[in-house]
């Protein structure tokens, strides 16, 4: 018998409409058609609590409530790590985002494996003995995870991470 694997999506594709669009046509099918329940970070806080700010006019009022609901997403989102088997993270990009980058390290420090997905075939590392930023690099092998370059190997290199 499988056991449940949950797996939490890092990524920065959530920021635009083409990177929105890999996500949930490309990269959420492959995870769920292994029946993993995906923890989504761009869908864990309600859009109720965030369209009503996103709305407002730039100014005090906007940026105050911001502060706020920053502190409801930023402890949706590590609950969800914890609750985790594991993560799946996009390091695609000029650097890897910063976000992405710190989910990965308390990833990392609670002892969940990552498998990481490069795409973007622009150089990215510290030297040419790493891939992205030698510590993300470091953080995502830590715990028998890997990068890979091709997202046709997605599904292949969860079932040996998770299964």
């Amino acid at each position: 018998m499988q056991k449940e694997v949950k797996l939490y999506l890092s990524s920065p594709l959530g920021f635009s409409e083409i990177g929105r669009e890999f996500l949930y046509q490309k990269i959420v099918p492959l995870i769920e058609s292994l029946n993993y329940q995906i923890l989504d970070p761009w869908k864990l806080t309600p859009k109720e609590l965030i369209e009503p700010i996103a709305n407002l006019p730039y100014g005090k009022e906007r940026r105050e409530r911001w502060h706020e609901l920053n502190n409801i997403i930023g402890k949706n989102n590590a609950e969800a790590i914890h609750k985790a088997t594991g993560l799946f993270v996009v390091l695609d990009g000029v650097d890897v985002d910063s976000g992405t980058a710190s989910e990965i390290g308390y990833a990392a420090a609670l002892g969940k494996p990552i498998l990481g997905y490069r795409g973007d075939f622009r150089l990215s590392a510290d030297n040419e003995g790493s891939t992205v930023n030698l510590q993300v690099e470091y953080f995502i092998r830590l715990h028998k995870g890997k990068i890979i370059t091709k997202i046709e190997d997605l599904k292949k290199e969860l079932k040996l991470l998770f299964e």
